[in-house]
């Protein structure tokens, strides 16, 4: 049996990954490790107490690798550049540079060539591409970050060689290394020998306590997490007191700590932007590839010049694309960049900013986030479970007087300094010895010297093995208050006993790490030598309770999240008990529970069914996070991840958007989108309100321009079918088109309703394609009717009245396209119930005014235009006023019929 195991798990080259990205060779090692006696281990990995040869050290290298993350390489410069101009928006600005070639620079003679289109679209490829270049060359980085983060030594003990220090990428499986207080844990090990080892491993699972280790076997392993085993000591994680020797298990990247590594290089997946942008590009393509060629058909059997229909169906397809969609993507996202800095919230990819407004699942961390990160002594009870500040007294002596390593619950005790002087900590109580803490009693004592003479033994420790101890307890009476010794004892009866468990168990309900606090009270002549044998007959004084407490601003946060349609989802490495118990302080409704073992056992299917009916996740790995959150956006939904350990990059990396806070790890930070400056979730509600406020603009230009250019796409070709002459030449078209684009550019500056900012938002190509359908073809209507009053009632139906019709129609579609802004931007009546912001409004009156002088102004005729009769307004008036009507009346019946707008 023996022979056919350590064949089966020697190798883990040849293992399969497991659903969280695990590699299960290495899974199956640890867990075998964990449960079985040192010799058991020594032959698994053949090795034994001695090590190993150098020589078999180096066999092994060439077999396993060396002891670093190995990580894929970044795809050299040249190659992502071009990777960089892959993209939709691309590829219609591509087109428009080339049929601009064509039109303005190929057909025409050499004095008539125009270069500016092409000019102006080249750049705009350029800056876009090199943009997406920049930041996918920086991400990039993070692994080589990463891998920098473990260049470091190791203290190894080889056979024939004994022990030396040497490079930590030159360990094998089956080294035997020692671990002092310090060091940096250089592979996932199995300890064989320890004394008060505790590893922090907040960089694994986020937890501020560090973890006590020991070196006796877990017989239940494969039952357990790998993090869950407390044998095993992970590569990257931390000593923080005491020491070991451990035999090496896993090296390289098939260590836990590497196959985070693996997950965080690579592309970054496509987020709800990318999808969303991509969707809409390929419906402005798909426009353009059913209505070009169809125009094309029409004009050329109408007219029967071929030559002609050609350019003029060029002239549509570009009309059809919105060209300054680039632009005002960016100018809304800058924009939209720039004011989140003011509120504490940086960006560091631009597209994350929509993909913030859009987030309704948020998975965040526990610790930090919701909790103060601090770990508080909140509660101080005596044995009948009630507040006693006497109980606080004797945890005070013990953690002010104890000269070990003083834990983070030491700390929290210590923070009552009030204490100090009212108890004349240093005058009344001398120390005379001290008992420290280790694994197996999970307790430690000190002995001081009383006022009286008499020596105090006050011990501190785990319920269960504290209680073995204690034979009495004291009867706090009616007096809850600090008092000097006089409390009565009653002996430790099993009525008693069961009082204490039950009011223990309740307080671990709570979400509290409990500690017993007892005294013994001893003559001033016993010996000063105190021993592990003097820890008995001891009096129970009473409980400690220890919690990392919920955030004051977190139940508020979540509140606000909550009310903008974010619902939260907690991730997190501690167990369920402590997450629940935060979850209903700060207000997230706990439904159901699963915690990293059930995940495993759970296949894909299984976790999409489930997933959002689950409030928490508990016991999470990295990879688990990781799982989660791909489990999230396979239900669609746009998934935000906080955090800020190298715990959380994997899954940071995974999310649509990623945020952290500028005092996590670089790691952390380099894979995430969006970085608060506090790490609070009020900030993020800023964020998410500013992220819809810049996507509701940026759909505001997609559906203003789409369904403009389709409206005028139809009016161009009714126009060109009927008339005896063009219905605006080339020059009033760019023009209207310069000045068009103008106006839009204060849109980045647009408020947006209160009603659009309180629901997640998301692009949709289906709306843009039937707002396109229903809006569009409304200012057709009014083209028509403009070309009626024009042809009939001011008699420009011949080719030597052409100026004044195309005047006429220059000024109505110019005020019709800029009204039109007003008209689409609020579900609400335009100018009644809702104005647009002050630079909008400012900036398209100008535009309308301009439009109404162009004709009157000097430079008039060089444009091909003449004066308006004044007899015209009237007209023009009715027609806008018409057409506001009208669009008001259809907004309407499309926000009652689609129930959206924007």
């Amino acid at each position: 049996m023996m022979t056919s195991l350590k064949k089966k798990i020697k190798n883990p080259l040849h293992s399969v990954i497991n659903s969280n990205g695990m590699n299960m060779g290495t899974v199956t090692k640890l867990q075998n490790a964990s449960s079985q006696d040192d010799k058991f281990v020594y032959a698994m990995l053949e090795t034994s107490e001695k090590g190993i040869t150098d020589t078999t050290a180096e066999e092994r290298r060439l077999k396993f690798g060396i002891n670093e993350l190995q990580h894929q390489k970044a795809p050299k410069r040249l190659m992502q550049l071009l990777k960089a101009f892959a993209n939709p928006f691309i590829y219609i600005l591509l087109v428009i540079a080339v049929v601009s070639f064509v039109i303005d620079v190929w057909l025409p003679s050499v004095e008539d060539r125009d270069f500016k289109t092409v000019i102006v679209v080249s750049v705009m490829i350029l800056v876009s591409a090199l943009l997406r270049f920049v930041q996918e060359y920086r991400s990039n980085s993070a692994a080589e970050k990463l891998k920098s983060m473990v260049k470091t030594t190791a203290t190894v003990f080889r056979k024939f060689t004994g022990k030396k220090e040497i490079p930590i990428s030159e360990l094998v499986p089956g080294d035997i290394v020692y671990l002092s207080a310090g060091d940096m844990i250089p592979a996932d090990c199995r300890i064989i020998q320890s004394k008060d080892l505790f590893v922090s491993e907040s960089m694994l699972t986020g937890e501020a306590l560090p973890v006590e280790k020991s070196h006796f076997p877990i017989r239940n392993a494969e039952k357990k997490q790998p993090t869950e085993l407390n044998n095993v000591c992970f590569m990257g994680t931390n000593v923080v007191s005491g020491s070991a020797t451990a035999i090496v298990v896993a090296t390289g990247s098939y260590t836990f700590f590497g196959s985070i590594s693996r997950s965080i290089v690579g592309e970054r997946p496509e987020t709800s932007f990318d999808k969303g942008i991509n969707k809409v590009s390929f419906l402005l393509i798909r426009f353009m590839l059913v209505m070009v060629p169809l125009i094309f058909l029409i004009n050329g059997l109408l007219k029967n010049d071929w030559a002609e229909a050609l350019l003029f169906a060029i002239a549509i397809a570009v009309g059809l694309t919105p060209e300054m969609l680039p632009m005002i993507v960016t100018a809304n996202l800058a924009k939209g960049a720039v004011t989140m800095s003011r509120h504490k919230v940086i960006v560091k990819r631009l597209n994350s900013i929509q993909n913030i407004g859009a987030m309704d699942i948020l998975c965040t961390d526990k610790t930090g986030t919701l909790t103060l990160d601090k770990i508080v002594l909140e509660k101080h009870l005596n044995v009948y479970g009630i507040e006693d500040d006497e109980v606080l007294k004797w945890a005070y002596l013990n953690s002010y007087h104890q000269t070990g390593l003083k834990n983070l619950m030491d700390e929290a005790v210590l923070e009552h300094a009030d204490l100090h002087d009212y108890l004349k900590v240093e005058e009344q109580y001398i120390k005379v010895d001290e008992i420290p803490f280790d694994f197996q009693r999970r307790r430690m004592s000190v002995v001081l010297k009383t006022h009286n003479g008499k020596h105090l033994l006050i011990t501190k420790g785990a319920v269960e093995e504290m209680l073995e101890l204690c034979t009495n307890a004291f009867d706090p009476g009616d007096d809850r208050s600090l008092h000097i010794e006089n409390d009565s004892v009653v002996p430790m009866d099993d009525m008693m006993r069961k009082t204490v468990l039950n009011t223990s168990k309740k307080m671990n309900e709570e979400g509290l790490r409990v500690l017993l606090v007892a005294i013994r009270e001893f003559d001033s002549s016993h010996p000063l030598t105190y021993s592990v044998q003097d820890e008995n007959q001891l009096t129970l004084t009473g409980f400690i309770g220890f919690l990392d407490p919920a955030k004051p601003s977190a139940k508020p946060a979540i509140e606000a999240l909550q009310k903008l349609g974010v619902g939260i989802k907690v991730l997190t490495g501690d167990n369920e008990i402590v997450a629940k118990k935060i979850c209903n302080d700060v207000g997230i409704p706990v439904q159901h529970v699963v915690n990293g073992i059930d995940l495993e056992k759970m296949t894909d299917d299984e976790l999409l069914q489930q997933i959002d009916t689950v409030s928490v996740f508990a016991k999470l790995n990295p990879l688990q996070k990781v799982r989660v959150v791909k489990a999230l956006r396979g239900k669609g939904h746009t998934v935000g991840f906080m955090g800020d350990g190298i715990n959380d990059a994997a899954a940071l990396k995974e999310s649509d958007v990623g945020i952290s806070v500028d005092t996590a790890v670089d790691i952390t930070k380099e894979s995430a989108d969006i970085i608060l400056l506090e790490k609070d979730l009020m900030v993020l509600r800023k964020g998410v309100i500013y992220g819809r406020r810049t996507f509701g603009n940026i759909i505001k230009y997609i559906k203003m321009t789409a369904s403009s250019n389709f409206g005028n796409m139809f009016s161009m070709l009714g126009a060109s079918m009927f008339l005896p002459f063009l219905p605006m030449l080339p020059v009033h078209l760019l023009v209207q088109n310069l000045l068009y684009d103008i106006s839009q550019i204060s849109i980045p500056w647009d408020k947006m309703d209160e009603e659009f900012i309180r629901k997640p938002k998301k692009w949709d190509a289906g709306s843009v394609s039937r707002f396109m359908l229903f809006i569009g073809p409304i200012s057709s209507i009014f083209d028509f009717a403009t070309f009626a009053v024009m042809f009939f009632v001011f008699k420009a139906n011949t080719p030597e009245h052409q100026t004044l019709f195309q005047s006429g129609w220059f000024v109505e579609g110019l005020l019709s396209q800029t009204l039109i802004i007003h008209m689409i931007r609020t579900r609400k009546v335009p100018f009644i119930q809702s104005w647009a912001a002050t630079p909008v409004v400012a900036l398209t009156s100008l535009i309308m005014v301009i439009g109404i002088l162009i004709p009157f102004l000097p430079f008039a005729a060089a444009l091909k235009m003449q004066p308006l009769p004044l007899s015209y307004f009237p007209w023009l008036i009715g027609i806008l006023t018409c057409y506001c009507l009208l669009t008001q009346l259809v907004k309407n019946w499309f926000i009652k019929k689609f129930n959206s707008w924007l």
